[in-house]
């Protein structure tokens, strides 16, 4: 028997186990989370007997006798001072690591009310956070400090969020204090639960599969296998995704799942998955996108190893080049690295009105709702898909991993069923970003100006499509980078191989050309024996004039104005590094792309309907900020509705940094149909039971169009970032100039910079993922995820064109751009400090890396 006295109750306990596992199951302490079960994230941190401790890696006898806090019992001051702190700093984006980060600040000022940031970093170097790099959360806490230390009183909310205002998230006080729901936090009355078993090799024949042991186990449910699924195939955009692998059948990477076993309780999962036998034939794997597409390699799928290949050719590159004064070849090689969003995958489906409800946490609840659908072989309107909370996301959660799993049990045994990927899981099996072996060739003639560019890309995808090929054409249409000249020659090909899937991550292939093309302007202007910086301003596009892709610029280009912000930066030091970029806003290359919103109005407040994915970027307070623009009403009228097939219109994936202009400008035209009721009417209350829709649809050109000049994409952002190393070749700031339009929330678009900034930095520093003949080589906690004590001083520098566009007022999406410069300038900072030229990334022999 084990006594723990948990937020001032005692609880006689007569089993041991793990510490999460009781706070969480039996107690329903959901502020515990589960991120990493290796004690390396700091989601769980609790604090025991005034020390800080993971529950993860702790057992219920080690607890024995202590008293255990956690956010559940701050008192209601530190509760009300910690939301609001938390809130006013924009330290919230998709939550899941803050109710640990708020542990980590009691530890902390419990003992100390005036720390420096420095204090603030060391306390929080036990917890991880992949949104906001960190800053925002260290200001949340030494404003908490300020309130402990003066006794302040907690002032009232702005009631008004207009476009450019600051205004507290809306779901910022849920996630500090633990009272909003991910899906882990859904428990069922007769939940079951349900786990793969994966493939033992990368690629073998999967010869026969006993079942019979595993069925045998009092605690089974049943062993579902790939006879039991009516379309066993899946996938976002190809159906080449296995739902289950036959008997007979090829596994292609080592996530592969065999059968899908369902018991009454977690604890047994691995017990039953244990006693089903599998005779392999092991096959030999095919692991590089250059060795797939030799002539004799194994074959991935039966249809070829090559997914795609797309072309952005215009004028005469070789001719061009051959003439240019002078031109730099290179080969560079960019790795896999994981999203390690915070929340591991998970989703619970439970029977419903003759089909299943499904909650997930993922990207856009009607592409899930599609392919389960498909799966289980029934209209799409027999599944709803709700959203609970999503810890994140990066392009991650866009794909299949545990939803359609779910649905499936839940559907076989008519109960419901919960799945969820241990961190080890999604390390090994869900996908990541895209690693690329790429040669350029870029000219300028003997003034620096850009002539032509040349560039052979080969995109390694893994075993499965996912989003390969989109991803491949945004490294091709930006590869030139957002600069004045027409030739180039820009091949791409996307290779099957029999390594982990890779997918959308933040950045979508632009992060990976832009190293490269970044890299070698830096060579040119060595050459032609000017500053990286002047090379940059002599080249940039300007309004009117034709990006490389053949897309005339439109007005609202602000290039110039992001190099004019941190000329004096970059030439601050002999350490600085440059870089810049361009990133699309919308899906666009003519794929039909829509932005829907619905404004409901009920009981005297609006109601938000959107299916747009809230992933931490906020999507829901911008179309707040939207709609109060447009009514002119206070946002405490305003509801922001969770994403519901059943509820929400489709407004699209939360996918190519386009929520914010395609679901904003619907929700602003949703919005101007409700100002003009309400001005007829003069009250709210009269218009209840009304609704106002409106959609915004972006009209592009698909990629290889004959137009003189195709519209690739409705909006470009456009950044420069400066890394500036000190003596001892550690970064110690960053600038980061960002023209993303008009600003809607100023904060949230601060902190979205500053976490993409930090995620950059390890993309470029500290992050990879090697896989030794297809398996993975690392744990989580060697991932090379950046700590708050990693972190240098990060600057964001907001600016724009006196020419906005009216779409959304104005706003361009900054979820991806912010992370794509940083790899090139640190590479470039390095080169400066060393005369060392890399060309791979993450770079080595630096301070972060030998």
């Amino acid at each position: 028997m084990y006594k723990i006295t948990v937020n001032g109750q005692i609880h006689e306990i007569e089993h041991d186990g793990r510490l999460i596992d009781y706070l969480r199951d039996e107690l329903r302490l959901t502020s515990v989370k589960e991120g990493c079960s290796e004690g390396a994230c700091g989601t769980c941190t609790i604090i025991a007997d005034g020390k800080k401790v993971k529950a993860c890696v702790q057992k219920i006898s080690r607890m024995d006798g202590k008293s255990i806090v956690t956010v559940e019992g701050l008192s209601q001051r530190e509760k009300d001072v910690y939301a609001y702190c938390f809130a006013e700093a924009g330290a919230v984006q998709c939550g899941f690591c803050i109710p640990g980060m708020v542990i980590s600040a009691k530890s902390l000022l419990d003992t100390n009310l005036n720390p420096t940031r420095l204090d603030v970093k060391k306390a929080i170097r036990g917890n991880i956070c992949r949104c906001t790099g960190y800053k925002k959360i260290e200001d949340a806490i030494l404003d908490a400090a300020r309130y402990f230390r003066e006794n302040l009183e907690i002032p009232a909310i702005s009631d008004s969020a207009c476009v450019g205002e600051h205004y507290h998230r809306r779901d910022a006080k849920d996630k500090v204090l633990a009272t909003g729901e991910y899906v882990d936090d859904v428990v069922l009355p007769g939940m079951v639960y349900a786990k793969a078993l994966r493939s033992k090799y990368p690629r073998a024949r999967v010869n026969h599969i006993d079942i019979s042991k595993a069925l045998a186990h009092p605690d089974c449910v049943t062993v579902i296998t790939a006879d039991d699924v009516p379309n066993n195939k899946c996938g976002h955009l190809r159906k080449d995704w296995d739902v289950l692998i036959k008997e007979g059948h090829i596994t292609r990477y080592i996530g592969d799942a065999i059968v899908l076993a369902v018991t009454k309780h977690k604890e047994c999962l691995d017990e039953v998955l244990a006693l089903v036998e599998v005779d392999y034939t092991e096959l030999e794997p095919v692991l590089s996108p250059v060795d797939a597409l030799k002539e004799g390699a194994p074959l991935v799928h039966s249809s070829g190893n090559l997914l795609t290949k797309e072309v952005c050719k215009r004028g005469d590159a070789d001719g061009v080049i051959a003439r240019s004064k002078y031109k730099v070849t290179k080969h560079y090689s960019v790795p896999f690295t994981d999203h390690a969003f915070m929340e591991p995958e998970c989703a619970v489906a439970f029977p419903e009105n003759g089909g299943l409800h499904v909650y997930t946490a993922a990207q856009s609840v009607f592409d899930e709702q599609h392919e389960i659908a498909y799966i289980l072989g029934i209209p799409a309107e027999q599944i709803v898909v709700e959203s609970k909370f999503v810890g994140g996301g990066f392009g991650g959660k866009e794909d299949m991993s545990v939803q359609h799993h779910a649905a499936l049990a839940s559907w076989v045994t008519g109960l419901p069923v919960k799945v969820k990927f241990s961190r080890e899981e999604s390390v090994k099996y869900h996908v990541k970003r895209h690693a690329m072996e790429m040669d350029f060739t870029t000219a300028c003639d003997e003034n620096g100006y850009l002539t032509a560019m040349k560039a052979v890309i080969y995109s390694d995808t893994g075993a499965y499509a996912s989003l390969g090929g989109p991803v491949l054409q945004r490294a091709c249409t930006h590869a030139a980078g957002p600069y004045n000249y027409q030739d180039v020659d820009i091949v791409g090909y996307g290779a099957y191989t029999n390594n982990i899937p890779a997918g959308a991550y933040r950045g979508f292939g632009v992060t990976q050309s832009c190293f490269a093309t970044e890299c070698n302007i830096n060579l040119l202007a060595e050459m032609v024996g000017i500053s990286p910086w002047e090379m940059r301003y002599k080249n940039a596009i300007r309004p009117g004039q034709v990006l490389p892709n053949g897309q005339i610029a439109s007005d609202d280009t602000a290039y110039v104005e992001t190099l004019l912000a941190v000329k004096e930066d970059f030439e601050s030091s002999p350490y600085a590094g440059i870089a810049g970029c361009m990133k699309n806003s919308g899906v666009g290359v003519g794929i039909p792309d829509i932005g829907r919103c619905r404004l409901d109005v009920k009981e005297g407040k609006v109601y938000i309907n959107t299916s747009a994915s809230c992933m931490g970027q906020g999507i829901g307070t911008v179309c707040i900020h939207i709609v109060c623009e447009a009514t002119g009403l206070k946002p405490s009228q305003v509801v922001h509705v969770t994403p519901n097939t059943a509820e929400t219109p489709d407004s699209g994936t939360s996918t190519a940094s386009r929520q914010t202009l395609f679901t904003g400008e619907a929700a602003r035209r949703a919005a101007m149909q409700l100002k003009e009721s309400l001005d007829d009417v003069g009250e709210l209350e009269r218009l209840d039971g009304r609704y106002f829709y409106a959609e915004y649809f972006g009209k592009t050109d698909p990629m290889g169009s004959d137009k003189p000049n195709p519209v690739s994409h409705v909006a470009y952002g456009y950044a420069t970032q400066v890394v500036i190393l000190d003596e001892e070749g550690k970064v110690k700031k960053v600038v980061a100039a960002h023209d993303a339009g008009t600003v809607i929330n100023p904060k949230s678009a601060e902190g979205q910079i500053e976490g993409g900034v930090v995620m950059g930095l390890g993309y470029g520093l500290t992050e990879d993922f090697p896989m030794d003949n297809g398996y993975p080589v690392l744990n989580y906690g060697r991932l090379g995820l950046m700590r708050a004590t990693d972190v240098p001083e990060i600057e964001v520098k907001f600016v724009k064109s006196d020419k906005v566009s009216k779409l959304a007022y104005g706003a361009k999406g900054i979820g991806e751009i912010c992370s794509v410069p940083t790899a090139p300038a640190c590479q470039h900072a390095y080169y400066r400090y060393d005369g060392q030229f890399r060309t791979k990334l993450p770079l080595e022999h630096t301070k972060y890396k030998k």
